[in-house]
């Protein structure tokens, strides 16, 4: 008897060790007990009864990706290709992923392939190849919708590749290289116009820049004489009101004035106008001359001989002195009786 309880005892451990149990992390195990569905095990320490309760499956909880092979998809111009998609997904209810389909992944992959040729069937070749965002969202948005019984979450799906007939693709081809030597004969074309444009800029500034530094040469030599003309103006009006400032006579002036005369008569000008009162100033000036004796007569006669001084009509320097001073003040010259 006392063997046995020790057998049994031994017993109960052994199962009660069978019975314990720990869940990982990132995993939920479905537990059945009976063969009904009986409780999900988070990760952890977990405790079983062994016989009637069994594990029924482990489901993953990290975002998983299945990669599904090509899939011929037809598109509304009737060109067939191939495409094969990329999903990402991650089981929320283990539960409903144990129980709400045999083979859940089997299950999606068929989905995908039935939604992505749905949604290529309305859309033409290229609007397949240029609209791959609006592609995913739409089966992201279906196939997330249509797995929820089956407690998954589908996070996006991607088109991993876009195959068209090998025709399609030499078509392509051939159109993408119209299309740049296109873009390349329009380049080359907008660059010989920006040259051109641009050498006339230049030339046209150049133009402008000789025309105004003409007109600023052009100003500057006209200031430049201005100023010339200005200062010997200036240098004149000086010098009269330096003459005024001296309070100089009529007969300083006068004087002034034949020095003029004078200075006209040395140059190469065949006719002189000599003004009135310059002609009577000389005149009075030279008829005074004679009279006084302090001049030659002028002879118009070259072989003439010059006229004889006589002794009478000879005055000593003291007098001639005096009646120059006369003259030169506006008075009379009276010359002493007897002389």
């Amino acid at each position: 008897m006392r063997e046995f309880l020790i057998g049994l005892a031994i017993v109960v451990v052994l199962l009660i060790i069978a019975g314990i149990k720990i869940v990982p992390q990132s995993y939920m195990w479905v537990l059945e007990f009976l063969g009904k569905y009986h409780n999900t095990w988070d990760s952890g320490l977990h405790v079983m009864i062994p016989g009637l309760m069994r594990i029924a499956k482990k489901v993953s909880i990290k975002e998983q990706v299945a990669d599904f092979p090509p899939q011929p998809v037809i598109t509304k111009d009737n060109v067939t290709m191939q495409i094969d998609t990329v999903v990402y997904y991650r089981v929320v209810d283990p539960k409903l992923f144990t129980y709400g389909a045999e083979n859940p992944i089997l299950a999606l992959g068929n989905l995908t392939a039935t939604t992505l040729r749905n949604i290529v069937g309305e859309l033409e070749l290229d609007e397949t190849l240029t609209s791959r965002d609006i592609i995913n969202t739409k089966m992201q948005a279906i196939l997330d919708e249509a797995t929820d019984p089956w407690g998954i979450k589908v996070g996006r799906v991607e088109l991993k590749n876009i195959i068209p007939p090998a025709d399609i693709q030499n078509s392509m081809e051939k159109q993408m290289k119209a299309e740049r030597e296109k873009r390349q004969t329009l380049l080359e074309a907008e660059a010989h116009k920006q040259a051109s444009v641009t050498r006339a800029e230049g030339d046209k500034q150049a133009l402008i820049l000789k025309a105004e530094a003409e007109r600023d040469a052009a100003i500057a030599r006209a200031t430049g004489k201005a100023e010339s003309i200005r200062l010997v103006y200036e240098a004149e009006a000086a010098g009269i009101k330096a003459l005024k400032d001296a309070k100089m006579d009529d007969a300083v002036m006068t004087l002034k004035k034949l020095d003029a005369l004078k200075a006209l008569g040395d140059g190469r000008a065949t006719k002189i106008v000599v003004p009135t009162e310059l002609a009577s100033a000389a005149s009075d000036i030279t008829f005074k001359s004679e009279m006084l004796g302090l001049g030659e007569p002028i002879n118009k006669d070259p072989k003439a001989q010059p006229a004889v001084k006589h002794e009478d009509d000879c005055c000593d320097e003291e007098e001639r002195t005096a009646v120059t001073k006369a003259l030169s003040q506006g008075q009379p010259a009276n010359r002493p009786e007897g002389k």
